[in-house]
């Protein structure tokens, strides 16, 4: 854990929204160009090759379930909700598309708004079915989805409704959605890696027929929209469409969860990163990734 490098940021924004899922950070990043290793794209264990170092990101927000929000490296102070009485924990964090602010989302789907993250709305006042856990801004940053663990979606701002699953059976909970490039849909992946599309995010497959050794926590679409991965809490990648596989750190000694994947802008590579800030980069993937939003468990 990172609890001592932890630093407590000042408040610099006001709260907009009563107390209000695990957003998905920008994807998009430079890199090096050329993958270093690129093993045939397909559907990957999670066993593939492995990065030998895991490096410590160098921009990234860390928020704890009482709002507390931690900042490192490049990652700016805009404010925590950690002094409020919280009627439902915090469940995610989502940094805006250019870094400046954030939204905190809590479990109600409450909203909080720091930097220049605008506020369009909130479920804060409705009586859910299941709790939100989990967040998406569209790709102009005017609007955002929530979704329950059960595939409720709720829209604000620009964000439009392409459908839900709020009204099936699933055999296990949505942990994650991703919006396509342009918008105009979106994906939810449950935690055995089941996927399913709206509006215009193709089906390219899912793990939801496969024994996992650990349950998926997050997904990420290819640059173009072609393909994405799916990354188990050990760290496993999942590949479909046109992603390809580059590693993963199944086979990583770690004592924290992955959280996060983020792909390059190439989509030539992508960083695992887990919930203390320690990243693992593939292919062409070097350096740091986009600023992240992670939660502090």
């Amino acid at each position: 854990m990172v609890v001592m490098f932890l630093r407590r940021i000042a408040l610099g924004a006001v709260l907009v929204a009563g107390c209000g899922g695990l957003g998905l950070a920008s994807a998009a990043t430079a890199d090096a160009g050329t993958p270093a290793s690129a093993a045939a794209a397909g559907v990957p264990t999670g066993s593939g090759a492995t990065s030998s170092t895991g490096l410590l990101s160098t921009s990234f927000w860390l928020a704890s379930a009482q709002g507390d929000v931690w900042n490192f490296g490049d990652a700016s102070a805009y404010g925590f909700a950690g002094g409020l009485p919280l009627a439902h924990p915090i469940v995610g964090i989502t940094p805006t598309n250019d870094d400046r602010g954030y939204w905190l989302v809590a479990s109600d789907g409450g909203v909080f708004t720091y930097g220049d993250a605008a506020f369009y709305g909130s479920t804060g006042a409705l009586a859910l079915h299941k709790p939100i856990i989990a967040m998406a801004s569209t790709p102009d940053g005017r609007g955002y989805w929530l979704v329950a663990s059960d595939g409720g979606i709720f829209t604000f701002g620009d964000a439009p409704f392409y459908g839900s699953t709020g009204a099936l059976a699933l055999h296990k909970p949505i942990v994650a959605m991703a919006s396509t490039p342009d918008g105009r849909g979106y994906w939810l992946v449950a935690s055995d890696g089941g996927i399913f599309t709206f509006g215009d995010a193709p089906f390219y497959g899912s793990t939801g027929a496969l024994a996992l050794n650990d349950p998926i926590v997050a997904m990420a679409p290819t640059p173009d929209g072609g393909g994405y991965w799916l990354a188990a809490s050990d760290g496993g990648i999942f590949t479909f469409g046109d992603a390809a596989f580059y590693g993963s750190t199944a086979a990583v000694a770690s004592t924290d969860p992955a959280e996060k994947i983020v792909p390059t802008s190439s989509g030539r590579g992508y960083w695992i990163e887990d919930q203390n800030g320690t990243m693992y980069p593939f292919g062409s993937a070097q350096g740091a990734p986009p600023a992240a939003g992670l939660m502090f468990a």
